[in-house]
């Protein structure tokens, strides 16, 4: 799999971390920059187009928080960021997002889910910015409300198109049944046959016309778009 270059700016005061995170994601083909401390993480993304930031909490001279906080005060743009730490208690998280945060990963951590976190993250990033997003045989056009296959317009039930934005804008991440609930229904409480219902007949018409499935399940974690196997 091939995946898309990210400009991305590392701010982690840790250099092993830090190095090992960089030799992972260049790797990948991706292309990155580093700050080992807040203020110059912070007028690195000001100053400078990012696809993403990775920026750890526990950082000398100005703490991941307040950088967080002045980048999404300051920035002309939304530089999807994904917070990085030590700290695992819920109040941590609460503050990370509360200040801007798009996602959070606790150390210690895969190297491989970091790099798909950045991935979604960004592909989240395009969906909400651009009206019409690709991505493989699907184009969908939040404007027209549309998505079409390999060209061909698919009849969705608006239930269907919320669900298969959602899965769009997770893309490659599984959302599993409680996310997609919570994106669907928020907390009313809805039969347990509904989502299973919904599914269904999106099934119907993003798969059944055509030669191969993109909606697969994940038994016992949730739901995936595989894309890569669509030939």
């Amino acid at each position: 799999m091939t995946s898309t270059a990210l400009q991305i700016l590392l701010v982690e005061d840790q250099l092993d971390i830090a190095r090992n995170i960089a030799d992972y994601l260049e790797a990948k083909g991706h292309v990155l920059d580093f700050a080992t401390q807040g203020q110059q993480g912070l007028d690195l993304a000001l100053n400078n187009h990012y696809d993403l930031l990775i920026l750890d909490l526990n950082l000398p001279v100005m703490d991941g928080l307040v950088v967080c906080q002045q980048v999404r005060t300051k920035s002309t743009r939304h530089i999807p960021i994904l917070m990085l730490t030590a700290r695992d208690s819920i109040d941590d998280k609460v503050s990370g997002f509360t200040v801007g945060a798009d996602d959070y990963l606790t150390k210690p951590f895969s190297l491989q889910e970091l790099e798909v976190r950045c991935l979604a993250l960004s592909r989240r990033h395009l969906l909400q910015s651009e009206n019409v997003v690709n991505i493989g045989p699907l184009q969908l056009d939040k404007k027209r409300q549309t998505v079409q296959r390999d060209g061909q317009l698919l009849n969705l039930h608006s239930m269907g198109y919320r669900i298969l934005t959602v899965l769009i804008d997770a893309y490659p991440q599984v959302v599993s049944r409680s996310q997609l609930s919570q994106q669907l229904w928020g907390d009313a409480p809805t039969e347990s046959d509904a989502l299973r219902s919904h599914i269904y007949q999106l099934r119907t018409v993003l798969d059944k016309p055509f030669a191969t499935a993109l909606l697969k399940t994940r038994h016992g974690v949730g739901f995936v778009l595989d894309i890569e196997n669509d030939k």
